[in-house]
């Protein structure tokens, strides 16, 4: 994204006199904001305001925690853990910083130093978004390339509210 440029979807959600922030702007009003803002390329993303209520529906929740309860089942044990959206993840080489509705860490999780206090995954092996209407798109394709720069990351899942439907994107061993 060029500076002072925005993308239909970011441009849909931020005010129209939204300045851009540095990345240690947001991680510190981040650290004492009582709700969840996601950070792309300069700009601070109420999560509240893009999903277009304070919180989440019914039906969102619902399917985010049976799917995270179902893949946490299916690791107990194991080296792998399922983390909940509390815990953000950067992209690497990107300016942005998200809280998917789910993630799983194997071994040791990596954190990002400059956000402090194991706030911030770098290494996830598997990401989870439900999609919601407002995000569906950007999800899809803007989130995907994005991921996709995290080189732990062996799968992507979205998962439809509207029908009974789970797409995952997974990275083969050369890569791609």
């Amino acid at each position: 994204m060029s500076e002072g440029a925005c993308d239909i979807l970011l441009c849909m959600t931020l005010p129209v006199q939204q300045r851009r922030y540095t990345v240690e702007e947001y991680l510190r009003l981040e650290a004492e904001s009582d709700e969840k803002h996601e950070y792309w390329d300069g700009f601070i993303v109420s999560l509240s305001r893009l999903i277009g209520m304070a919180g989440g529906t019914y039906e969102h929740s619902l399917i985010t925690m049976n799917f995270a309860r179902s893949l946490g089942n299916r690791l107990d044990g194991g080296p792998c853990h399922v983390m909940g959206s509390d815990l953000r993840i950067k992209i690497p080489r990107s300016r942005l910083y998200v809280y998917p509705d789910a993630s799983v860490v194997c071994t040791d999780p990596k954190f990002d130093p400059q956000a402090g206090e194991r706030t911030t995954l770098l290494n996830p092996r598997v990401v989870v978004e439900v999609l919601s209407p407002s995000t569906e798109v950007y999800d899809r394709v803007k989130k995907l390339v994005k991921y996709l720069e995290i080189e732990t990351l062996e799968e992507y899942v979205l998962v439809s509210q509207s029908e009974p439907r789970v797409d995952t994107y997974f990275r083969h061993a050369d890569g791609s």
